[in-house]
C-alpha cells in the first residue's frame, strides 16, 4: 500500500496528514516546531511503513527550514508545493472555499498522491552546494539592501545637501564608496562641509583607502562644498544631518557585510568541483558563478534537458496559444535570482567573448532590443553551461561559437 504525507507548516506548529493510495485519511496530528515535534513526525511516518528502503514522500509548502532539513535525511522525497498551486488544488475538494490547517495538510498529501509526476522533489544537492547557496543569496540580499539604503541617503541629501551628490555623481559606487562615506561622516551638513580645510579632506580620502588623485579630488570637493547654494533653515539642516548620520551608520554596516560575504562566497565557491568548469566560461567570475551554482545546484538529475534549465531561469520564451491567437514572449514566472545573475553574465560576456558579442550584434540587427538580445544570449550560454557541467568539460570558444561557413 502506497502512503503519502502532507504537512501544512506554520511558525509555531505544523499539521500533518497521512493518506493511502485511495485518498483515505490514515492519520493526522499537530506537531510543535521543535525537536520533540520532529521526532513525533518521524515516529508517525515509521508507524505507517516509512523505512530507508521505502520512504514515504512528503509534500510541504516550503523548501527551507529545520523541518525540511529533518525530512530530507536519507532518501526521502520532499516536494515543495507552490502555495498558489495548493490553493488551486483546494478548490477540487469543495466549492464552499472553506479552509483549515488540517484540511490544507490533507490537500498537500493528495497532490502528490494524484499528481506526483507533475511535481519535482527537492534536488539532492551536496552540502557544499547548499552552503554556496546560503552565502550567495545572503550576499545578493546584502547588495540589494546596500542599494536601498544608499537610495534613501541620496533622496535625503537632495533635500538639503546637493553638493554631496555632485561630488560623487560620476564616481563608480557613488555614495557607497568608502571615501564618500568617510567625508559625509565628517561633514554631514553643508555648514560643516564648508568649513572643512583642504588638509583634512586629503587625510580623510587617504584613510578611506585612496592612493591616487587625492590632491585633485580634495580640491574639487572643497570647491563644491564652498559654492553658494540654497540652504534649509539652520535647525532643519542640523536635524537632517543627524538623520543622514543614522543612514550612514546603516550603510557602513551593510557595506561591511557585503565585503565579508563576498570573501566567504568566493572561498566556498572555489572549493566546489563545478567551480573550474563555470569559471572557464567568459563573463563568469566568482560572484556570478556562485549565484549561478546556488540556483542551479549540483544535482545533475534535476534538469534532464537544457530546455528545462532554460525555462527555470526564464531565458527560454513561453508560448500561449488559444484558437487563432498565438503569443510567444518572455517568461514572467521564473527563478528571479538566476535570471538576474544571467543578465549580469550575458552583459559581461560581450567584452570577453568575440562569438558572444557577434551573436548579440546579430540579434540587435534582427530587431531585438538590448534586453531581448541579452536574454537570447543568456539562453544560448545556459545551454552550453548545462552541457559542460553534464559532461565535465570546459568552455571552448570555437566550439560554442563556430565560425560561419562561407557560402560560395
Amino acid at each position: 500500500m502506497d502512503v503519502f504525507c502532507g504537512i501544512d507548516w506554520a511558525e509555531g506548529h505544523h499539521d500533518v496528514a497521512i493518506t493511502d493510495n485511495t485518498g483515505k485519511l490514515l492519520a493526522k496530528c499537530r506537531i510543535d516546531d521543535d525537536l520533540d515535534g520532529y521526532q513525533l513526525l518521524l515516529d508517525l511516518l515509521a508507524d505507517h511503513g516509512d523505512s530507508t528502503e521505502a520512504p514515504i514522500p512528503v509534500a510541504i509548502e516550503t523548501s527551507r527550514g529545520l523541518l525540511v532539513a529533518t525530512l530530507r535525511t536519507g532518501a526521502r522525497q520532499v516536494f515543495a508545493i507552490n502555495p498558489m498551486a495548493a490553493s488551486r488544488y483546494r478548490d477540487r475538494h469543495g466549492v464552499s472555499r472553506k479552509k483549515s490547517d488540517p484540511g490544507d495538510a490533507l490537500v498537500l498529501a493528495n497532490i502528490i498522491r494524484t499528481d506526483m509526476p507533475m511535481h519535482r522533489p527537492l534536488p539532492d544537492d551536496s552540502a557544499l552546494a547548499q552552503a554556496v547557496a546560503v552565502l550567495a543569496r545572503a550576499h545578493q540580499d546584502a547588495v540589494w539592501n546596500r542599494q536601498q539604503i544608499a537610495n534613501q541617503l541620496r533622496s535625503l541629501l537632495r533635500e538639503y545637501y546637493p553638493a554631496a551628490l555632485e561630488a560623487w555623481r560620476h564616481k563608480a559606487g557613488g555614495l557607497t564608496r568608502p571615501d564618500a562615506r568617510k567625508i559625509l561622516a565628517a561633514a554631514p551638513t553643508p555648514a560643516t562641509a564648508a568649513e572643512l580645510p583642504l588638509w583634512k579632506l586629503k587625510v580623510t580620502l587617504h584613510s578611506a583607502g585612496r592612493k591616487r588623485g587625492i590632491n585633485e579630488d580634495a580640491e574639487k570637493i572643497q570647491t563644491l562644498f564652498r559654492q553658494p547654494a540654497a540652504r534649509q533653515l539652520p535647525a532643519v539642516e542640523e536635524a537632517m544631518g543627524i538623520q543622514a548620520k543614522a543612514l550612514l551608520a546603516q550603510l557602513n554596516a551593510v557595506c561591511k557585510a557585503v565585503d565579508e560575504l563576498a570573501k566567504a562566497v568566493e572561498r566556498t565557491f572555489r572549493a566546489h568541483p563545478d567551480a573550474p568548469i563555470m569559471l572557464s566560461f567568459p563573463g563568469i567570475g566568482a560572484q556570478v558563478g556562485a549565484r549561478l551554482l546556488a540556483e542551479i545546484g549540483d544535482d545533475r538529475t534535476r534538469f534532464a534537458t537544457a530546455g528545462g534549465l532554460k525555462a527555470y531561469a526564464g531565458a527560454a520564451p513561453i508560448t500561449r496559444a488559444s484558437g487563432k491567437r498565438r503569443y510567444v514572449g518572455r517568461r514572467f514566472v521564473k527563478n528571479n535570482r538566476l535570471n538576474h545573475a544571467g543578465y549580469l553574465w550575458a552583459f559581461a560576456t560581450l567584452t570577453h567573448s568575440p562569438g558572444a558579442n557577434a551573436h548579440y550584434r546579430r540579434r540587435r540587427e534582427n530587431g531585438d532590443c538590448h534586453a531581448q538580445a541579452l536574454r537570447h544570449l543568456f539562453n544560448r550560454m545556459l545551454g552550453q553551461l548545462h552541457h559542460c557541467l553534464l559532461h565535465r568539460c570546459h568552455f571552448e570558444e570555437g566550439t560554442a561559437f563556430p565560425s560561419p561557413v562561407p557560402t560560395g
